[in-house]
């Protein structure tokens, strides 16, 4: 039985990875909540471990990997931003191109992607493959999350009385998720990322507009549905959905670990609104996290 180690399992990620393994066939081991900043303490529970899960902040994250850099028989699986960009870790992202699973379910070093780049990655990756948008387009994306996902500082906002209803933040345009998005959906040109939290849990909507008279060729919004059918077609937590909802509920998805995708079209206007929505401790974080650790220990996925 595979021995899993979730350093940092305290944390709302952390919580909610472990609640998901009690449903897998492996051994969670965890350490003395004293020790739990104990270094020896937790190299020693990595020792016994096949798999740890950091669920750490980036820089405890790049010191846990350190901290067992001679331990060659345990593989890592990072849910922090640390490793997101970084050379010898496999993207966790199973969808994003027809091998990827494959590459998580042998690699020893694995980051779980965000939850913001996981919608706009699923949106726009396609997209930029087909050729149906170039890769130099100048795009926006906006998207909301639920306040868990702004770690306890937010969490304690937001469930006071008087918490904030609606926050925009990142309002430098240096959040750090643009690296991973970029990387990963295939974009040339840096998009401008507006993430927002509102006073709901949990839950999360993505949105990218288009202007179709600028993509390649004519191309129409039947073209941008058909890629994404396509992509995501056989995908056990990705859909393509119906834009026939006349409005659409970002905590809809909460506690669930799928993600749906949309594509909102006026034809007549030549305009398009891509979206993604999700649980952003769901897809968004610990239920992708349970996908990769079901690839990487070769249990169903």
């Amino acid at each position: 039985m595979t021995r899993v180690f979730i350093d940092g399992e305290a944390g709302t990620t952390g919580l909610g990875i472990r609640d998901r393994l009690r449903a897998l066939p492996v051994e969670i081991l965890s350490i003395d909540p004293a020790k739990r900043k104990d270094a020896q303490a937790r190299l020693e529970m990595m020792q016994k471990a096949d798999l740890v899960v950091l669920c750490l902040p980036d820089d405890a994250a790049r010191e846990a990997v350190a901290l067992a850099s001679e331990l060659d028989h345990v593989r890592f699986l990072d849910a922090s931003t640390a490793h997101r960009v970084a050379d010898h870790w496999e993207y966790g992202f199973p969808e994003l191109d027809p091998g990827q699973a494959g590459r998580i379910a042998g690699a020893q070093y694995v980051s779980n992607p965000g939850c913001y780049p996981t919608g706009a990655i699923g949106l726009l990756r396609p997209l930029i493959d087909a050729g149906l948008l170039p890769s130099d387009y100048p795009i926006t994306i906006n998207a909301v999350s639920g306040y868990t996902g702004g770690g306890r500082s937010e969490i304690e906002a937001h469930e006071q009385a008087d918490g904030p209803a609606f926050e925009l933040y990142g309002l430098g345009l240096e959040h750090k998720h643009v690296p991973e998005i970029m990387r990963y959906s295939g974009l040339l040109r840096r998009p401008i990322f507006v993430p927002s939290i509102g006073h709901f849990a949990q839950g999360m909507i993505v949105s990218i507009p288009l202007h179709l008279s600028d993509l390649s060729g004519t191309v129409r919004v039947s073209d941008i549905e058909a890629c994404l059918h396509a992509y995501y077609d056989g995908a056990s937590q990705v859909s393509v959905a119906a834009a026939d909802l006349p409005r659409l509920d970002a905590a809809s998805l909460a506690d669930r670990d799928d993600m749906e995708l949309r594509v909102h079209g006026n034809e007549a206007r030549r305009q398009v609104l891509l979206t993604a929505r999700l649980d952003n401790l769901g897809k968004g974080a610990a239920g992708a996290a349970l996908q990769n650790i079901r690839l990487m220990c070769a249990l169903e996925a």
